[in-house]
C-alpha cells in the first residue's frame, strides 16, 4: 500500500487554503493547513510534510522568512505562492531555495500538476546516490558535500546545481535548462540566480583545476562540469 504524502498549505486566506485542500485531497494528498509563518514553522519542526505551499503575505513572519527557516534545517521541497507575477521576487524566492513559484490567480489542475512534478523529481534525486571526483564527493541522499576531505555547508539548490551539471560531465547547459532542470519548471526573464549559484559554488569549492576538474562558463552559452580526459 503506497503511503499517503502530506502537503503543507500556508495561506491566511481561508477560501484558497480550502480550495487548494479540496484539489490535493481528491488527488489522494493529506493536507496540513497553517494559516502564520510561526504555525506553520511549529508544524514543520513537530512534522515535517512531503511539501511545503507557502504563501509569500503572511502574518507575523512572511513567505520569505519562512522559506529561510526550513531551508536551514531541511530540504524538503517548496513552491511558492504570490500574487506578484514579478522577476525580483521569482528569483528572490529561488534564491533562498524554493523549488518552484506559483502566481495567484491559479488553475488548481495546474497547481497539483507542479506539485507532483517537484514530488517526481525529488523522489528521484534521493534514489541517486553518489558523485565522486578527486578531491570532491557529493551525495544527493545525505545533502552533504566533502571537498579536500572537509564537509562544505552548500544550500540545498547549490548542492543540486552541482550535482546536476557533475552527473553529466562535460556537458555545456545554458542557464534556461539549468532552471527547467534543477528547479523544475520553466523560467521566462532573468536567469541571473543560476550565475548566483555558479559563483558561490566557485567560492566554495577553490583551484579544482588542479585536481583536473572544473566549474567552467562556456562564454554566450552557459555552464559545464569540465573533466580533463585521460
Amino acid at each position: 500500500m503506497k503511503d499517503i504524502q502530506t502537503i503543507m498549505v500556508v495561506d491566511d486566506d481561508p477560501n484558497i487554503a480550502n480550495l487548494v485542500k479540496l484539489y490535493l485531497e481528491k488527488e489522494g494528498f493529506d493536507v496540513n493547513i497553517q494559516s502564520s509563518g510561526d504555525s506553520a514553522l511549529a508544524a514543520f519542526t513537530a512534522n515535517p510534510p512531503a511539501l511545503v505551499l507557502l504563501d509569500l503575505m503572511l502574518p507575523g513572519m512572511d513567505g520569505w522568512q519562512v522559506c529561510r527557516a526550513i531551508r536551514q534545517q531541511s530540504s524538503i521541497p517548496i513552491i511558492m505562492l504570490s500574487a506578484k507575477d514579478e522577476t525580483f521576487d521569482k528569483v528572490l524566492g529561488l534564491e533562498l531555495g524554493a523549488d518552484d513559484y506559483v502566481t495567484k490567480p491559479f488553475e488548481g489542475k495546474e497547481l497539483v500538476a507542479r506539485i507532483k512534478a517537484v514530488l517526481r523529481r525529488t523522489s528521484a534525486q534521493d534514489q541517486t546516490g553518489l558523485l565522486s571526483f578527486p578531491g570532491l564527493t557529493v551525495s544527493i541522499d545525505k545533502y552533504e558535500v566533502r571537498f579536500q576531505g572537509n564537509v562544505i555547508e552548500m544550500p540545498p539548490k547549490e548542492l543540486e546545481v552541482l550535482y546536476f551539471l557533475a552527473s553529466h560531465p562535460n556537458r555545456v547547459f545554458t542557464r534556461e535548462q539549468l532552471l527547467e532542470q534543477v528547479w523544475g519548471f520553466e523560467f521566462f526573464g532573468d536567469s541571473r540566480t543560476v550565475d548566483v549559484h555558479i559563483k558561490r559554488l566557485r567560492e566554495k569549492l577553490t583551484n579544482t583545476e588542479s585536481l583536473g576538474w572544473q566549474i567552467r562558463t562556456v562564454w554566450s552559452v552557459g555552464y559545464k562540469f569540465e573533466v580533463k580526459q585521460g
